[in-house]
């Protein structure tokens, strides 16, 4: 598949917030927010524990936040993207499995309301019926019956014909 070409700031931007994310959520990361902390509650006793040095901590925390939020963000909605798209070549490459289940991300709630509700209705009635656990869609369990039908068809026929 070709790649669609980024404007190159996009391209740095990502780039960056990719290092940015993998740094942060290392442990050097961990050790070096540690620190800060540590180092701000020492420096407490000489400024006094003022209302400037509680200000520090504030806005750097808030600052920090601010921008994580947006890392975070960016970083889960790329392994999301990533991850619908491996479930869709899945669900599009097994056969027997509903196609109506690629791009299900982009229903609204109620319709997935309704999907849910359908996969519940399968397991109660598996539950119920153990040869119901052969099929896991309604889609499935048509196809087998097609292909089964079908297998009969030319038994009787090859029957017919003495082969």
């Amino acid at each position: 598949m070709a790649r669609k070409k980024q404007n190159a700031f996009s391209a740095t931007l990502e780039r960056f917030s990719t290092a940015t994310s993998q740094w942060t959520g290392g442990t050097t990361a961990f050790a070096l927010a540690c620190g800060v902390i540590l180092v701000w509650i020492l420096s407490g006793p000489i400024f006094g524990y003022s209302d400037t040095w509680q200000l520090v901590i504030n806005t750097g925390t808030t600052i920090v936040t601010f921008l994580m939020v947006f890392l975070i963000q960016r970083a889960q909605n790329k392994d999301s993207l990533a991850i619908h798209l491996k479930l869709n070549e899945l669900v599009a490459a097994v056969e027997g499995a509903s196609n109506r289940l690629i791009d299900v991300e982009s229903l609204t709630e109620p319709e997935l309301e309704t999907l849910r509700r359908h996969y519940a209705r399968l397991v109660e009635m598996a539950k119920h019926d153990r040869k119901l656990t052969e099929s896991h869609s309604v889609e499935e369990a048509e196809a087998r019956y097609r292909w089964k039908r079908g297998r009969r068809s030319r038994r009787s026929q090859g029957s017919e014909t003495g082969e």
